[in-house]
């Protein structure tokens, strides 16, 4: 039994998202989310939220036992990103890239 949670166009670079959700891998529900309460970065407060969701998806869909549970696949990819436009020297203009991250987790307890 697996149940799924996506959290889609998320406003931090997949680079920094990674990080955070690298972290939470195949451990407990519970460990993985006193880890996540806990983090500095900024990726763990929308993870953290998004793990919540998977554990009442599994609790609702397939009335799973929280305590059994456990982070069974997690993954970050990239979303479409937003190009914009900074002036620059003599005229010019650079470029700014404001990246996004599609973020999937997998709870079960098989």
């Amino acid at each position: 039994m697996d149940a799924k949670a996506k959290l889609r166009f998320l406003r931090i670079s997949p680079r920094k998202t990674r990080l955070v959700v690298d972290m939470i891998k195949g451990k407990s529900v519970g460990e993985a989310l006193a880890l996540l309460r806990f983090c500095s970065k900024g990726a763990g407060q929308p993870v953290y939220k998004l793990l919540n969701s998977a554990i009442t998806n599994a609790e609702s869909l397939f009335n799973a036992d929280v305590d059994e549970l456990y982070v069974k696949t997690a993954y970050v990819n990239e979303g479409p990103t937003l190009k914009r436009y900074k002036p620059a020297a003599m005229g010019r203009a650079s470029r700014i890239r404001k990246r996004t991250s599609h973020v999937t987790i997998i709870v079960s307890n098989e």
